[in-house]
């Protein structure tokens, strides 16, 4: 914390916004345990210590912002923080007044003694900023708590992002700055051979011409320049490493893998294939989810600064501890001489979070180049944003799911087949066991429902598409397949789908909450008008439960939503207005996706290099979202990514109760419109 004279309370975060609204969670726990009025806060993102920032939900041995952590990692310690700065601030107090501790009070930020003396927090932070910090603190009884859970807590970020004053990356502007864009290879997996920079210098306003690990950087005065000398650059590009296939060959490929028999088992409970040799109703389907890109608001960039041997960069910094030791790498100092501006950015569903350190590398690789004293930002165009990588995966799954004599679920048979994210990166030791990238199966391995018979396997494909995390991650996939199939069980069951989940789900409380909460105020089970049906769907991640019922409208193979009722139960609400809004977003971003997003490659190449390829979700297809909150005493959990699991297959399944139609290939209306 950091407590002015002008009695403004700055948050350093441990974590990075993205629009997510981590900043103000964060900044909500140390105002509650302070006592702060909340129009002193203010915050800024914190880097190179650690010690003192590491993801405690990652155990701590690194900074990181992902996998909707940053609540969760943040609950005990910034309220430890906040107490201890009360303690502090108190004892300083005392001793200038000359009073006991125990007879002040804090109040909205003011300290005071009955005896009338007052105070702001600022006349006594310096003497408060020389003490130990306390050994033990009490924390507030949540009885007390008048920030967490206080529905008018609203961001203070809102109001510049709206004017515009709100500064991103792409906003930085340091004097005598350079822009620099990279020509990239046009294939996955090509390097540069040879370039001609000459007609690209001669293009006014060109400086200069760098190669780098990932392409040819022209530097210019402005955007405009460099892209005009990008445009002018001659480059022939070596392709014999270069993925070559086409979107419909992969998927091609991955059908006859799914029928091969080395999957790695990720789970194996009883005996599937004789449960399902014996059931009654045999549910068999295929499923296929396309790549998608990241699509976020601000493209990518960095900007860096060389001076004195220490190097400055102002970035989005997902995982600052990695890009620090790359940067310093790259430049041949100590990583202590990289300092980090942690930047927030206009959205960035984990494409921020890139293991060999993309946008970093080219930045610091630039500056290199260069030379002392000449600040540079790298900027991505839409189209290289699109066009060049870290999607998430294309997936195939194939179930053969059985009900026994009575209507139950009694065997279940899963296999997946689909490119690991974690694959050749540092995070691999780590998170890919046996074979298994914990990613590619999340949500697949440890669903509720109780089938007595599973077996759940992978078949990792090796493809040089480059991915990456994607808002959800796995369960992006999983949970369609899962929600989809377990609406065909219930529907071969002559049963409710909503009845069908409730009695699987008895031994699951928590799920039950959320399904309970969210069809209570959907009018599940009224009558619906032709062309009009209701879906709905149930899934934990990332320790958070969510419900959603989705109506929709499907006309001449159009498909509308209306409404979305969404149920969380996501631990204590620390921000009851962002949660919604988290929800609200998922909700959006989810269908984006589910209606419309698909990147798709010709013999290797991206297709889709704008918005007007990619399609994304319209104001006017947006539906009217209501978001139920579940009362909890629990631990607080994320609200990043666990709205947008569900959407799709509570959309999936509206529609088959509309149409009575399976989707069975994403998105929705590439199938409905064959």
């Amino acid at each position: 914390l950091r407590i002015s004279p002008d009695n403004t309370i700055t948050v350093l975060s441990a974590h990075f916004e993205g629009g997510q609204g981590c900043h103000t969670g964060i900044a909500t726990l140390v105002a509650e345990e302070l006592d702060a009025d909340w129009e002193q806060i203010r915050f800024e993102g914190a880097a190179g210590n650690t010690k003192h920032y590491g993801n405690l939900a990652w155990g701590g041995q690194v900074q990181g912002t992902g996998g909707s952590t940053a609540m969760a990692s943040s609950w005990d310690r910034y309220r430890q923080a906040g107490a201890a700065a009360r303690s502090m601030l108190i004892a300083a107090a005392a001793k200038s007044w000359g009073v006991p501790e125990s007879e002040i009070t804090i109040e909205q930020g003011v300290l005071r003694h009955h005896s009338g003396q007052s105070s702001g927090f600022g006349a006594f932070a310096a003497q408060a900023a020389k003490m130990a910090p306390p050994n033990k603190v009490t924390l507030k009884d949540p009885a007390d708590w008048t920030h967490i859970g206080n529905a008018d807590r609203r961001r203070p970020d809102t109001a510049p992002k709206t004017t515009g004053a709100h500064t991103f990356t792409i906003d930085v502007m340091l004097p005598d700055m350079l822009t620099a864009v990279l020509a990239r290879p046009p294939l996955f997996g090509a390097k540069a051979s040879t370039f001609d920079a000459t007609t690209a210098k001669a293009v006014p306003g060109v400086v200069e011409v760098v190669e780098t690990p990932r392409g040819v950087a022209v530097v210019g005065k402005d955007t405009w320049s460099a892209i005009k000398g990008r445009d002018a650059l001659d480059v022939t590009w070596d392709d014999s490493e270069a993925e070559k296939l086409g979107s419909d060959e992969i998927v091609a490929q991955y059908l006859e893998l799914a029928k091969s028999d080395d999957g790695a088992v990720v789970r194996n409970d009883g005996d599937a294939k004789e449960s399902l040799a014996d059931a009654s109703h045999v549910v068999e389907a295929a499923f296929d989810f396309p790549y998608l890109a990241h699509a976020a608001m601000e493209p990518l960039n960095a900007v860096a600064r060389l001076e004195n041997g220490t190097l400055e960069i102002w970035a989005g910094h997902q995982l600052p501890d990695l890009y620090q030791q790359v940067a310093a790498q790259i430049l041949g100092i100590k990583p202590e001489r990289v300092k980090l501006h942690v930047m927030p950015a206009g959205g960035f569903f984990g494409r921020r979070a890139t293991p060999d350190s993309d946008v970093i590398v080219e930045v610091a690789s630039i500056v290199k180049a260069l030379g002392e004293g000449v600040p540079v930002k790298v900027q991505w165009t839409r189209e290289d944003d699109m066009t060049g990588g870290r999607y998430r995966p294309l997936y195939h799954h194939v179930v053969r799911a059985g009900l026994d004599a009575s209507g139950q679920p009694a065997g279940w048979q899963h296999r997946i087949v689909g490119q690991s994210i974690l694959k050749g990166t540092p995070f691999e030791s780590m998170l890919v066991k046996d074979g298994i990238d914990a990613t590619s199966v999340e949500g697949a391995n440890d669903y509720p429902y109780g089938v007595p018979n599973v077996l759940v396997d992978l078949v990792t494909t090796d493809v040089r598409v480059p991915v990456l995390w994607w808002r959800a991650v796995g369960h992006t996939h999983t949970a369609y397949v899962v929600e989809t199939v377990i609406d065909e069980l219930a529907h071969k069951a002559n049963k409710d789908p909503v009845e069908f989940r409730k009695a699987l789900l008895q031994g699951h409380p928590r799920h039950l909450g959320v399904l309970n909460l969210a069809v209570e105020n959907a009018d599940w089970g009224t009558p619906m008008a032709a062309g009009r049906g209701r879906g709905v769907a149930v899934h934990k991640s990332f320790d958070s439960y969510v419900a959603q019922v989705a109506e929709v409208t499907v006309d001449d193979g159009r498909v509308k939503v209306e409404r979305v009722v969404c149920a969380v139960d996501c631990g204590i609400a620390v921000n009851p207005d962002i949660i919604r809004a988290q929800m609200e977003g998922c909700i959006g971003y989810g269908l984006s996706a589910a209606l419309h997003g698909s990147i798709t490659l010709d013999e290797g190449r991206v297709v889709q290099t704008n918005f007007d390829g990619y399609r994304c979700l319209r104001i006017d297809e947006m539906p009217e979202v209501e978001v139920h909150i579940m009362p909890s005493s629990e631990r607080p959990t994320g609200v990043g990514e666990p709205g947008l699991p569900p959407i799709a297959p509570a959309v999936a399944n509206a529609v088959f109760a509309a149409t009575g139609k399976r989707v069975r290939r994403l998105p929705v209306a590439d199938q409905l419109s064959e």
